[in-house]
């Protein structure tokens, strides 16, 4: 946490007992935030009206009233400050009513400092977690961000890199595999940098004669080469002022690699055939699907451009590492590629989107808009059925087999019984987060009374 007094977080400690309230606030204090205090709900309601705090430890039995007041307005004021309730051990049902009308978590009296640290620590990275979720909520639709579609943990990663990163003169380098969308990440850079107002400038590397790279990116003078029938500016000129983004930058030979050193490093370049230096103010976005490790073990590329190109690296999943994001993506691009070719489709149907959802898609997003494409113009409007779907789609997931009732049913081989997988995942929950149960709940995305129910069922069935 911050150490400084003006950057800590503010926690309202709402307690009665004096006693208690000096301990909480010396255990609040070691942990680095800011204790504010108030005895009654009225002083709770006073303080929230001109503080907004970063979590609240909030007592339910108070002089004036309970603690579901204060609750009730904090939700009122649609605070994001999450609330540990304190409690006695006979009071653990009241806890647990406080956590379903909206309560984080609760710690039981007596509890160490080290337990309210944990707890602490875990409420203000949720209250973190959930701000970023709205601010990308708010700057783009609710399924993405900039021109990307997608929600996933894996993407949420990669557009705050890229907010944090854009304001900034410092170089990216983007890697991932080939059609997981890195030029989609240089373009929303340049948008969301000062440079917003300058062209954005794109080369690839791979896409054209390695002879012709060099006078693709720099411009040459008349008669540099045959077929140099006058003079003509590159890459690097037109990108003046802006965002030059090159794309599978490993596919560069060595000689210009040290030419495009020499450009980043200087911001000079000489055009083909000319002996003159010409200056210009450029901002470098490079993307690779390969490994540059690798390649720079292999004595394919610079390490010295690398770690000059690298101050920032931001990597792209794969789409298959991407869960949910795949069936979004699939029908955005389904009502798009419609609209285009004149025919309405209502969705997947949900064979096909567990066929969608099973399949690696090694060609990452790319490949998964051509598939869809091709459903939409080989196939009739209305429910995208899992028979339209090409063949190497459908191949790919394992069947499912019919039973006896002739419904579907996955393969029974290894399936255990739900009640131990159910123990299984939150006792793995409970331990990711410390043993906190509102952090566990969190990562589970059950209500934390549940988790409590749980505990005491086993607890029951153990002895």
């Amino acid at each position: 946490m911050p150490s400084e007094p003006g950057d800590r977080p503010k926690v309202l400690l709402v307690e009665d007992d004096p006693t208690l309230s000096r301990l909480y606030v010396a255990y609040l204090e070691r942990a680095g935030v800011t204790p504010l205090h108030a005895a009654t709900v009225a002083e709770a309601k006073a303080t929230l009206a001109q503080i907004q705090p970063s979590v609240v430890l909030l007592d339910l039995i108070l002089p004036d009233g309970h603690g579901f007041e204060v609750l009730q307005t904090l939700r009122d004021g649609e605070s994001d400050a999450p609330v540990i309730v304190v409690t006695s051990g006979g009071s653990i049902s009241s806890a647990v009513e406080s956590m379903r009308a909206g309560a984080y978590d609760f710690l039981v009296k007596p509890f160490s400092p080290e337990r309210l640290q944990v707890t602490l620590t875990n409420a203000l990275e949720l209250r973190r977690l959930k701000r970023i979720e709205r601010t990308l909520t708010s700057e783009g639709s609710s399924d993405g961000f900039e021109s990307f579609i997608g929600v996933s943990p894996a993407m949420q990663v990669v557009y705050r890199m890229i907010r944090d990163a854009a304001p900034s003169k410092a170089a990216i380098f983007v890697t991932g595999e080939s059609g997981t969308g890195k030029e989609l990440a240089a373009e929303a850079i340049h948008r969301r940098s000062p440079r917003a107002g300058g062209p954005f400038v794109a080369m690839n590397c791979s896409a054209m004669p390695r002879d012709l790279v060099e006078s693709e990116l720099f411009g040459h003078v008349k008669g540099a080469f045959t077929g140099a029938h006058a003079a003509r500016d590159g890459l690097a000129a037109r990108a003046d002022g802006g965002t030059m983004f090159l794309d599978e930058i490993g596919e560069m030979d060595l000689p210009l690699q040290a030419k495009l050193l020499r450009f980043i490093q200087t911001g000079t370049y000489q055009p083909v055939g000319s002996d003159a230096l010409k200056k210009v103010d450029v901002r470098f976005v490079c993307a690779t699907n390969r490994d540059p490790l690798g390649e720079i073990r292999a004595g394919r590329f610079r390490e010295d451009l690398y770690y000059r190109l690298n101050v920032v690296p931001i990597t792209m999943p794969a789409l298959r590492e991407r869960g949910t994001d795949i069936i979004l993506i699939a029908r955005h691009y389904l009502n798009q590629f419609a609209a285009e070719e004149g025919k309405s489709f209502d969705g997947f149907d949900p064979e096909a989107e567990r066929l969608l959802m099973a399949y690696p898609w090694p060609g990452n997003v790319r490949q998964l808009s051509n598939v869809v494409r091709n459903v939409v113009v080989l196939s009739p409007s209305g429910v995208a059925t899992a028979a339209m779907l090409p063949a190497v789609v459908r191949d790919a997931a394992p069947l499912p087999i019919a039973t006896a009732a002739g419904r579907a049913a996955l393969p029974t081989q290894g399936i255990r019984p739900m009640a131990a997988v159910e123990r299984e995942a939150i006792e793995a929950a409970l331990a990711e987060a410390n043993g906190n149960v509102g952090r566990a709940a969190a990562l589970l995305e059950i209500d934390a009374s549940t988790i409590y129910r749980k505990k005491r069922e086993w607890a029951k069935s153990d002895a």
